[in-house]
């Protein structure tokens, strides 16, 4: 019997840069690939691929700096954009640990602006089995730590 998969993930961060700042980051695949993925995976340049509209893409490879071949793709599906306010869509990942094939997500990512020019950044993912679900949130936290030095470097 497969892990049901009925765990959502949602994370909110602040960050001490505007909404279009926030959000060309996830967009800009010189800069995606500086901050994408959890501390000790790399996102190739070659690999990243943007088009910001609906029914376009994001595609990437997060690859282990340790293990090489210890690869994730990641083939987003973008259905809602709108610009410096908001990325949904589904995501299509293959290398998730525990898993053979690719597994569906759901992706969705609003871009608040808040006070003092900084953005409220909402992300709501799933649907995950607990563990992917803890694995993953762990993920996006470190990413966001990398793109917080990203954003600070930036300005």
């Amino acid at each position: 019997m497969a892990p049901k998969t009925t765990h959502d993930i949602s994370l909110t961060r602040i960050f001490d840069a505007p909404p279009e700042l926030v959000y060309r980051a996830f967009v800009d695949p010189d800069q995606l690939c500086q901050w994408f993925g959890p501390e000790g995976f790399s996102v190739p340049y070659e690999s990243v691929h943007v088009d910001a509209r609906p029914g376009g893409y994001q595609r990437l490879v997060m690859v282990s700096d340790d293990d090489p071949s210890m690869r994730s793709e990641l083939d987003t599906t973008f259905t809602e954009v709108v610009e410096n306010e908001l990325l949904a869509g589904h995501q299509d990942v293959t290398g998730v640990p525990g898993t053979t094939g690719s597994v569906r997500f759901h992706l969705r990512l609003e871009f608040h602006a808040e006070l003092g020019g900084k953005t409220r950044l909402e992300l709501r993912q799933g649907l995950h089995t607990q563990q992917m679900a803890s694995d993953s949130k762990l993920g996006w936290e470190s990413s966001f730590t990398k793109l917080d030095s990203l954003l600070r470097r930036s300005q």
